[in-house]
């Protein structure tokens, strides 16, 4: 890991690049945010240029989040979040930032460690209207917009949304881009979320990373892709936080799949969505009959799957029922009898005969 020291060297090098067109101006909105209850950072951003999520979020947990943007340097990005990391709050982080850069009155920024600690810079020469607000735990800012009332709606959104750090951040950025955001129209946005251990089969730390470059509506457009991301890559880190409000949420999210699923979806993606829900509440032992409606909607979409027959299987033996389990079983090696998986699960289950 670099210095405190060498960072700020390399800050200076990179602020006296001069900027060769206007159209590296990234007038955006966005909001930086920490949950310090389940070490979550994130940041949530909307543009009109080509693929804001490439230049402007930046994450790490155990340090925080940091947007960096309107005449943006891209360096500011893992600079910044070194400087977290090293122990910097994120006023300190502003502040040496600022003294590093000598075209920092064209820059924005929003820092927030995982203290809560929260500070957003708009630099004197950014473009109206620019601003930010900041307060425990956030940063919301944005330059060209239509108006202050983009970066206030943020807030307020925000604060009143309850639940996952991801939902209060997509609820904000939903209010900016109601409220009018960029004044020059849409194009990009992207929302970033970590935790320690959040990624895919906890490989990595990446809890939510979604990216739509280039879209009609591309708020609306991360709000869709989220809602089906969520019940894929969230639910199971949270059902296996063993922790509340994780759990909690968890449940949620698999009661809503009951309630009101998205219906922007065709019958295979909603399938393998229902099936995956169904087997993260089933192979934990949660909510078992939950799980069994889940996996048999999702059967009458793919009624040949035999993924879905062992997701019944599993959800009948986690209820109780294990002749059905075995029934639902025999079904899925009947299409794959070769698969050991499967065998494995028929031996555990008649075991329990």
């Amino acid at each position: 890991m670099l210095s405190a020291s060498c960072l700020l060297s390399v800050i200076v090098f990179l602020a006296s690049v001069p900027p060769n067109s206007d159209h590296l101006l990234t007038s955006t909105f966005s909001i930086v945010a920490v949950d310090e209850a389940t070490g979550e950072a994130g940041v949530a951003v909307a543009s009109r240029v080509l693929a804001v999520g490439h230049i402007v979020p930046w994450a790490e947990p155990g340090a925080g989040a940091l947007a960096t943007q309107a005449l943006a340097n891209a360096g500011f990005g893992p600079l910044g979040i070194g400087l977290l990391d090293d122990g910097f709050t994120a006023v300190e982080v502003e502040d040496s930032l600022r003294r590093s850069d000598p075209d920092i009155e064209q820059r924005q920024l929003g820092v927030v460690d995982m203290s809560g600690r929260s500070a957003s810079l708009t630099g004197s020469e950014t473009l109206d209207w620019a601003g930010g607000l900041s307060g425990p735990g956030y940063a919301v800012q944005g330059n060209i917009l239509v108006g202050p009332e983009v970066v206030a709606d943020m807030e307020t959104a925000f604060l009143e949304t309850e639940g996952p750090l991801a939902r209060r951040l997509l609820s904000a950025l939903r209010a900016g881009d109601l409220a009018g955001g960029d004044k020059r129209g849409k194009q990009s946005a992207a929302i970033l979320v970590v935790r320690p251990g959040g990624g895919y089969q906890r490989s990595s730390d990446l809890l939510v990373d979604i990216r739509v470059d280039d879209h009609t509506d591309p708020v609306s457009e991360l709000i869709r892709i989220y809602e089906l991301w969520e019940p894929v890559f969230v639910l199971p880190v949270y059902l296996d936080a063993g922790t509340e409000p994780e759990l909690e949420w968890a449940l949620e999210m698999a009661r809503a799949y009951v309630d009101s699923p998205p219906g922007d979806m065709s019958d295979t993606t909603r399938a393998n969505v229902l099936n995956n829900v169904a087997w993260n509440l089933a192979s934990r032992g949660l909510r078992p009959q939950q799980a069994l409606h889940l996996a048999l909607e999702a059967t009458e979409l793919l009624p040949q799957n035999a993924n879905i027959m062992d997701t019944v299987a599993e959800a009948y033996y986690a209820d109780g029922q294990v002749e059905k389990a075995v029934e639902w079983e025999q079904r899925a090696l009947r299409l794959e009898p070769d698969n050991e998986f499967f065998g494995q699960q028929m031996e555990k289950f008649r075991a329990e005969r």
